[in-house]
């Protein structure tokens, strides 16, 4: 164990190093100027737009900024935002945990619905159950999120009118809190739990025709035990790592989902921060979702030794 995280170590640390190098070379050679606002007001002189310039270094070199930025990320510090002109910990800080909440409840909304409806699908295979979940699946696998943010919008906000169809951050109070965010978590929740609802129930119809579970039925198990101990835990094994990696697939979804529902977090801050050419903050959001799916990867392959002992971590 202890040789396989210093050897995924130090595959990491160059993993992101590229990563974050790549990134950082795509922004930088993006057309546009993040202070072009200040060249078209007249109340501030060449001078001082010189001056600002160079407080930011957008006059050095690429690789002097990269090193630069690399030193103070790695020190905490993310850089000075372009449009607020404060720090982009700040803005990450502030809009993290409406996102950490939303997403967070998404996965474990999809998890409570995909693993069950994709076990009771496989040991039900072409009932009428596993047709309609099925179809389900492939509606929630197939239509994107903007698409389905738009319609429960349509439907529940101006049609039925349940829901507001905005996120208001100003809104106090537990329930009108829970109720403006079931929109949103229920967007992402049905991408995912449809993604593995699939995942579950082709892997338990795998496992289920196997012969160690045919030798646990001969022996008498109940079907739960056989189901559960025998069947569900071995079914899991591939769909850990789905599981890992749908993590910040979710945070990527919630960008698109926060922008419909115009919820004051981290997706909504990153495409403020794209339009505003607002490089600093774009790199730390972006960079980010990297670190987290680099981080998941890791775990997923941990996970993975333990669940399936054939699996050797070293």
């Amino acid at each position: 164990m202890t040789q396989f995280l210093i050897k995924r170590g130090i595959i990491t640390i160059i993993t992101l190093i590229a990563i974050s190098a790549v990134i950082f070379a795509i922004l930088a050679l993006a057309p546009g100027d993040p202070l072009s606002e200040l060249a078209t007001n007249p109340n501030v002189p060449p001078e001082v737009r010189q001056r600002i310039r160079e407080s930011f270094g957008l006059d050095d070199p690429i690789h002097e900024r990269y090193l630069k930025w690399a030193e103070n990320y790695v020190q905490g510090e993310w850089g000075t935002s372009f449009a607020t002109r404060g720090p982009v910990s700040d803005i990450v800080k502030d809009r993290l945990p409406v996102t950490l909440g939303i997403v967070g409840t998404a996965f474990l909304v999809s998890l409570m619905i995909g693993i069950p409806i994709g076990v009771i699908s496989a040991l039900k295979q072409y009932s009428l159950f596993d047709q309609f979940m099925t179809t389900f699946a492939f509606l929630g696998y197939s239509i994107p999120t903007f698409f389905s943010g738009l319609v429960c919008i349509l439907l529940f906000s101006y049609k039925l009118g349940w829901f507001d169809s905005v996120y208001d951050a100003t809104v106090t109070g537990v329930w009108p809190n829970i109720k403006q965010s079931i929109m949103p978590i229920a967007v992402l929740a049905l991408a995912g739990s449809a993604e593995l609802t699939r995942y579950v129930r082709a892997s338990m119809l795998e496992v289920i025709s196997q012969d160690y579970v045919r030798t646990a039925r001969a022996k008498g198990l109940q079907e739960q035990t056989v189901v559960l101990f025998h069947a569900v835990r071995n079914a899991m094994i591939p769909v850990v790592m789905i599981i890992a990696l749908q993590i910040p697939a979710i945070v990527g979804g919630a960008i698109i989902t926060e922008q419909i529902f115009k919820v004051p977090g981290i997706g909504s801050a990153l495409i403020l921060a794209i339009n505003a050419g607002d490089t600093p903050t774009v790199m730390a959001i972006v960079f980010g979702v990297a670190i987290l799916v680099v981080i998941f990867n890791i775990l997923a392959d941990i996970a993975l030794a333990f669940l399936d002992p054939r699996v050797k971590l070293s």
